[in-house]
């Protein structure tokens, strides 16, 4: 690695904070369950405050050495990035919509322009002024009524993501007097003083389906989901003259639809839910559109039905089911539709006329790359937008033509500072996992770097939910590569990337799968010479959390540091918690503590259940008091506890809480790019450390 001209990062003579013990006994099946660090999950006891403000002083202390450097990366990183920039416009109706940044602002201002982009600008939200006296501003909904002249709008301002519904008449700016909590989706109506929202429950589930009239003191109640299985959710059609309710659990989904045109009509379900029959539905012309993985076709097929008479027995198939093939998206047009189709963990769209069901795929040329649609507001139209990007050329949206053929490069984000993708190397590799599973890996680094064990790499992974890791650019990644450190990302079963199976074989009683093989990446390219143990640096965050300190639990030696943000590493005492967000739902993602053989299972793998007397890597946590996904008190619980049981004497074990924020972190753009240079700091001087002395450590 090149040189970080950077202090150690252990402070000789700090102390690290001591938590108190305070046995809590649970039996479940019969086993006596102790946790002494239960205390930690109250919130608004100061003790608590002090005991993690203690923590964030303790590792401010550790890390003050890199003060210097962190404000170093900090600039860096911020000056690769265009500052005054502004998104491709896309047009809905008569009006042109977009948001631009401004240099010293942390948040989008959220723009239009009527008839032409040449038009004046309107500003539809300041999302700058909104976030005035707050810490934290995240936006939820932003959707404009048909006649464009009011939008609906929600907010966060604690990062607990509870969000506040407003309406505001764009004529006037003014703000109407509707202030709706605890809103997770809504939805316009065709008539444009009637929307739908969805209400979310104590346990922040989306449970209630309403109907609101503007100005009316009462809303109608018009569907309430009683399986703590099920989320609701609602949208519109991308014809406008349909609205969706979604009822769906991990496995299962019911959809239930009405006219936009007819918010007082009686809703239709579209099939009734069936167990492990997951479908989504979308509309063009007389025809609804199904993707539906129904009969065990786990990866999906897509049909097509009459609007009229949507029954099974008069569908008609439209793309066959693949074992090997995920249909994982679907756009639907007046005249054609767009397929995205995961093959081999990349992402190919088929388009397809919707007259004479003629087909082709878009190609793109990179090895390994991700590509999503864009906003495509207009239901009629010959041109699909993308963005592409890969992991050496920066986010660039497309105008696909859909008869031509032909791609129109719209807008590639500007990286500042003389950028040259020639410089870096992609590539698209496989590890062999125990069973003999190929797993994927998506690598880049600088183009001179030797594979001869000597450099260093950062490894990322997640595998959970059926979600693809995505494969994107980041500039300030440059800051890693141009140090000689590459960049993995470990494609680990209980992801996306290879459909449905993938999935499957990496949650529930196969979960340790995610694991192995995460480990079997990391020694693959130790083997293979892209690093060593000693320069391999591990990140994740959230269920990558608990990848990162699972494995750190089963070969603690096979990593130098670890990074884990947000970290899901209270397994079994989360799960056996239902009053907590989202426990209920997960079952079908990691099982029900309450039935012996998942609790069994859970509790061999838990980080927090499985931590030992042995050397642990350096680790820095991040998490945040506000968190609503994965409660602060997780990592704060796994980091006290291991204080008490890490028998080495160098590593330090570092835990930085955000008071102010939730599951992303800091909701600011520059604040988000302060953690992070904090985070590059802390990796490549830890990296550092290693180069310097000792020969590098082999599996």
């Amino acid at each position: 690695m090149r040189a970080v001209k950077t202090p150690a990062l252990a402070a000789r003579g700090l102390r690290p904070p001591v938590a108190k013990k305070v046995p809590k006994v649970d039996v479940v099946h019969g086993d006596r369950r102790q946790d002494e660090y239960f205390w930690l999950r109250q919130k608004d006891d100061p003790e608590v405050v002090a005991y993690l403000q203690a923590e964030n002083a303790y590792a401010d202390a550790c890390l003050k050495p890199t003060l210097a450097f962190q404000e170093a990366l900090y600039r860096e990183m911020l000056g690769r990035i265009k500052e005054d920039d502004q998104t491709v416009p896309y047009r809905r109706g008569g009006h042109f919509y977009y948001s631009r940044t401004e240099k010293g602002k942390q948040y989008p201002i959220l723009c239009r322009k009527t008839g032409s982009v040449d038009a004046p600008e309107e500003v539809t939200l300041d999302l700058n002024v909104l976030a005035e006296g707050h810490a934290f501003l995240s936006l939820g909904a932003y959707a404009v009524s048909d006649d464009g002249h009011r939008l609906a709008y929600s907010v966060d301002v604690t990062g607990f993501r509870e969000y506040t519904l407003y309406v505001k008449d764009l004529r006037t700016g003014e703000l109407l007097a509707e202030r709706i909590e605890k809103v997770s989706a809504m939805a316009w109506s065709a008539d444009p003083a009637i929307l739908f929202y969805v209400a979310e429950d104590r346990a922040k589930r989306p449970y209630r389906l309403y109907r609101h009239r503007l100005g009316a003191p009462t809303d109608t109640l018009l569907y309430e989901e009683e399986d703590a299985l099920f989320r609701l959710h609602v949208a519109r059609s991308r014809s406008l003259a349909w609205v969706f309710a979604v009822a769906g659990s991990f496995t299962t989904t019911e959809v239930r639809y009405l006219p936009a045109a007819a918010p007082e009509a009686p809703w239709a379900v579209m099939l009734p839910r069936e167990r492990d029959h997951e479908y989504h539905v979308d509309h063009g012309g007389d025809f609804f559109y199904l993707r539906t993985n129904g009969g065990g076709r786990r990866n999906f097929r897509l049909v097509r039905a009459p609007v009229g008479d949507p029954r099974p027995e008069r569908w008609v198939e439209l793309v066959p089911h693949r074992a090997e093939v995920m249909l994982e998206d679907l756009d639907v047009f007046a005249d054609y539709y767009v397929v995205h189709e995961r093959e081999d963990g990349l992402v190919r769209l088929r388009v397809t006329d919707a007259q004479d069901q003629g087909s082709h795929h878009v190609e793109f040329p990179e090895p390994t790359y991700e590509v999503a649609g864009e906003t495509n507001a207009e239901f009629v139209t010959s041109r699909y937008r993308v963005r592409y990007q890969s992991l050496i050329t920066p986010p660039s949206v497309y105008d696909y033509d859909m008869v031509g053929r032909g791609l129109a490069l719209l807008k590639r984000t500007e990286v500042l500072g003389g950028y040259d993708p020639a410089h870096y190397r992609s590539e698209r590799v496989h590890a062999t996992a125990g069973d003999g599973t190929r797993i994927p890996l998506s690598l880049v680094y600088r183009a001179d770097t030797p594979r001869d064990g000597s450099s260093p790499m950062l490894l990322s992974g997640y595998g959970a939910y059926g979600i693809a890791y995505p494969v994107t650019f980041s500039s300030s990644r440059l800051s890693l590569l141009e140090r000689g450190v590459g960049y993995a990302v470990a494609h680990v079963r209980g992801g996306g990337e290879l459909g449905k199976r993938w999935h499957d074989e990496g949650r529930m009683l196969a979960k340790r799968n995610t694991f192995t093989d995460f480990l079997a990446a990391a020694e693959f390219l130790v083997r293979g010479g892209y690093t060593s143990a000693d320069r391999l640096v591990i990140e994740g965050g959230s269920a990558g959390g608990l990848l990162v300190a699972a494995v750190l639990n089963m070969r603690p030696d096979l990593f130098r540091a670890a990074l884990l943000r947000v970290p899901f590493v209270d397994v079994v005492n989360t799960m056996l918690d239902e009053s907590l967000p989202l426990t209920v739902g997960e079952f079908e993602e990691w099982g029900n503590p309450r039935l012996r053989e998942h609790y069994e299972y859970m509790k061999s793998y838990c980080p927090y259940t499985n931590l030992a007397a042995r050397p642990y890597p350096t680790m820095l946590i991040r998490t945040s008091l506000n968190d609503s996904q994965v409660m602060y008190w997780e990592p704060a619980k796994y980091v006290a506890k291991l204080r008490t049981l890490k028998t080495d004497t160098t590593n330090p074990l570092l835990l930085k809480i955000n008071m102010d924020a939730g599951h992303g972190g800091a909701s600011g753009r520059y604040d988000a790019l302060r953690e992070l240079a904090t985070d590059y700091a802390f990796v490549l001087a830890t990296l550092a450390r290693a180069t310097r002395g000792g020969p590098r450590r082999q599996v």
